[in-house]
């Protein structure tokens, strides 16, 4: 085998890198190996990297600073994501704005400083445009109340009150008439006497009235009763009637009416005599027994 193929064998079993040797050198080495290194040449150190500039701070002015309708937009993202229940007002600044912000933040692996950058806010409004719509769920069908029975008509409850009265009435009645025909008989009794008698002294506004007829030279006839009003009083059973006399003169009847009111009790008590025009009066004295009427 010739030197030239034993070179070129050499040359072939030898790594890549060699390659870049000369043919002398592949030679020199197949003779005297030991003055050749095996390994590829260093490569030459590579050029200092140019240095990098500083980081830029975050971006958080274009969002504060962005038009009102998407710092809106922004705030009803939060408070779809349930974490904001302020004003939809657009300040995005405010101390529930930032909190709501850097909650949503921490959550995501954000700064958690209460500002957004534009990558941040875009995040945020797809994040909320992908949460579905809450619906309420009806509430489960009741029973339709009853309607209300109609209304009493007023000529409905003027005939109800008028047949409690009827009836407070015809229970009072018995007594009612008991007292007015008690006064009658005490009234005849004293004219009898011919001024002398109880109801003279319990009536002293009738005594009075006795004694200037008498003393005019006028005659007595009838006594009439009719029962006015009677009830509970503040101090027992009150009784008020209308006693119409008929006085004589002559050949002339005249009619005198009086109204009497008094409590029942022996003797009478409160008594009071009033003419028949004195209708003030006597609704004075019944509002001063606080008389509760079961007559009208």
């Amino acid at each position: 085998m010739t030197l030239r193929m034993l070179g070129t064998l050499l040359l072939l079993s030898m790594p890549a890198a060699a390659f870049a040797q000369s043919a002398g050198e592949v030679e020199r080495c197949f003779h005297n190996p030991s003055a050749c290194s095996s390994s590829a040449p260093a490569p030459a150190a590579p050029a200092p990297a140019a240095a990098r500039p500083p980081p830029s701070a975050p971006d958080y002015a274009t969002v504060l600073k962005s038009p009102e309708a998407e710092r809106r937009k922004l705030q009803e993202s939060l408070h779809t994501l349930d974490k904001y229940s302020g004003p939809i007002d657009g300040n995005l600044q405010s101390d529930a704005s930032e909190k709501a912000i850097a909650s949503w933040q921490k959550g995501h692996g954000y700064a958690a400083i209460g500002k957004l950058t534009p990558s941040e806010a875009v995040a945020l409004n797809n994040e909320a445009a992908r949460v579905p719509i809450k619906r309420i769920n009806p509430a489960p069908a009741t029973a339709a109340p009853s309607p209300a029975p109609p209304a009493s008509s007023n000529a409905d409850a003027l005939k109800a009150l008028q047949a409690r009265l009827a009836e407070r009435r015809r229970a009072a009645e018995p007594k009612a008439q008991a007292a007015v025909q008690a006064l009658v008989r005490d009234l005849t009794a004293y004219i009898a006497a011919d001024g002398k008698g109880v109801a003279g002294e319990q009536f002293a506004a009738f005594a009075k009235w006795y004694a200037d007829n008498k003393a005019a030279g006028r005659g007595f006839g009838d006594v009439k009763p009719t029962v006015e009003d009677y009830g509970d009083a503040r101090s027992g059973e009150a009784t008020t009637a209308e006693i119409t006399f008929q006085t004589l003169q002559g050949d002339a009847t005249v009619s005198q009416c009086m109204m009497f009111a008094w409590v029942e009790a022996t003797p009478r008590k409160d008594t009071q005599v009033f003419s028949c025009d004195d209708v003030a009066g006597l609704e004075k004295w019944k509002t001063d027994e606080s008389l509760k009427s079961a007559w009208r």
